[in-house]
């Protein structure tokens, strides 16, 4: 949240050391190399048929691609066309974080091995055919694979030999930062990273930036490392440690105080000790369930989420936009051409109904002319809807080759992770400096929503009432 890190680089190191630890246990994975473009934030694994899913707020899929392959619209019809997506199934795994790009990629590389047959022939020991011969108990390999990447500490000990490799630095976040504590704003790191990885990142991103005699440490009235979040925000009786030395000895705490810095606790501590509660907090994470999730359902606190690729999805989307304008008067066009199909056809459906089949001779246009009309107007339709559909096949490739936008499903719907941002969310950003362009005191209002009977609705139905 507060270190704007190089996601293709930490990503492509998470990617290196997962492929490493499958590759003790057997897995063939020499010659893959970590593709960023393969998947994105917001896309959700089928488990069960090895298919990565781009599906809107209602559960629809709307793209999908089988290990490195995308699936015709055809394809994706006869597997998901009957299915609304459902995460409470446990068929289907959210890949809610920019840290879960690596492990999609690995993913959807190892789905294209076993399918070829690959993965069970070149396999050596002591891979377990009778653990890792379906999707999903490849997919179950791959996530502990990435868990163990990061637990076991390979890539934060890399991280820490040379951080400003793995960061990008930025006066604006300590400015950012002293500005809300000049406001008389109490301010709480809490992280799930242990003590010494939080002391070497903070001090290499935020030290060299601020006043003389001045560390990181003094922006915060409170730092809490090794967290455990979500059960920071949910468990109340958790045992807290206060740090006391600099190479993290610890000494039992019963409580959380200003200027000091703790390991463990829980918000219920925090709260106290700030002596403010629900609304007058505001929560600032990149994880979308075990923070602001959290934060908001246990604690009513308010809630902003961090999306680092939202920077470049504004760019993508300002540029896309003469595209954008061509889709929309195109499917203004057909819904006029659609009008009057519709209504030449009702018109021909009561004269086969009132005479037997034969024009109404007092009709403007024959039987025969309506006829014509309707053929055409069927042609000029379906090439519409064909050049649509290639207008939409790559829509947003700009932004990202095979998924397109992060936000948008479809053409005019939100994605499912626009719907989990808007849901647990108050407001979202691509970093947190970007409080620094508004004053420590201002209140966030929501802007008006719009509604499919808002009259400035693009798609107003054209309405026919006379040839």
């Amino acid at each position: 949240t507060l270190i704007d890190y190089k996601m293709v680089l930490w990503e492509e190191r998470a990617y290196h050391y997962s492929k490493e630890h499958l590759r003790s246990k057997g897995f063939p994975v020499s010659g893959l190399q970590f593709n960023p473009e393969l998947v994105m934030r917001g896309i959700i694994v089928d488990t069960e048929k090895g298919n990565m899913l781009k599906v809107d707020r209602f559960g629809y899929v709307r793209r999908a691609m089988h290990g490195t392959r995308r699936l015709s619209k055809e394809e994706r019809d006869m597997e998901y066309e009957r299915l609304t997506i459902d995460l409470r199934d446990d068929r289907w795994f959210f890949l809610n974080t920019l840290f879960s790009v690596s492990e999609g990629c690995l993913y959807a590389q190892l789905v294209d091995r076993l399918d070829s047959g690959e993965l069970l022939e070149q396999c050596q020991p002591p891979f377990d055919y009778d653990r890792c011969s379906s999707y999903r108990q490849l997919h179950r390999a791959v996530s502990k694979a990435l868990f163990k990447a990061h637990v076991q500490g390979k890539l934060k000990d890399e991280v820490m030999q040379d951080p400003i490799r793995f960061m990008n630095t930025d006066a604006a976040f300590p400015r950012t930062l002293l500005e809300q504590r000049v406001a008389g704003k109490k301010l709480a790191l809490i992280t799930n990273s242990d003590f010494v990885y939080t002391c070497t990142i903070m001090k290499h991103a935020y030290d060299p930036f601020l006043p003389d005699g001045m560390s990181w440490r003094d922006l915060f009235h409170v730092v809490v490392v090794s967290a455990a979040k979500p059960d920071f925000f949910t468990t109340r009786y958790r045992p807290v440690y206060e740090i006391v030395t600099n190479d993290g000895m610890m000494r039992e705490a019963y409580q959380l105080k200003e200027g000091r810095i703790f390991a463990g606790g829980n918000a219920k501590m925090l709260e106290k000790v700030f002596g403010c509660s629900g609304k007058q907090v505001l929560y600032v994470g990149d994880h979308i369930f075990t923070d602001v999730n959290m934060a908001k359902r246990g604690l009513s606190w308010r809630t902003c989420l961090i999306m680092q690729e939202l920077e470049a999805e504004v760019l993508g989307i300002e540029d896309g936009k003469e595209r954008t304008g061509k889709v929309h008067r195109l499917y203004r066009q057909m819904d006029e051409q659609s009008s009057v199909l519709n209504y030449l056809e009702t018109k021909l459906d009561s004269h086969r109904q009132r005479h037997g089949g034969m024009p109404n001779s007092t009709s403007r246009l024959s039987y025969d002319a309506m006829e014509g009309a309707v053929e055409q107007l069927r042609g000029s339709i379906e090439a519409l809807e064909a050049e649509i559909h290639l207008l939409l096949w790559d829509d947003g490739a700009h932004v990202n080759k095979h998924w397109g936008y992060a936000t948008r499903a479809g053409f005019a719907d939100k994605s499912h992770l626009m719907r989990q941002i808007e849901k647990y969310a108050d407001i979202y950003t691509s970093r947190v400096s970007n409080f620094q362009s508004y004053t420590p005191y201002k209140h966030f209002i929501c802007g008006q929503q719009s509604l499919a009977h808002d009259r400035d609705d693009m798609f107003q139905h054209f309405k026919v009432t006379e040839i």
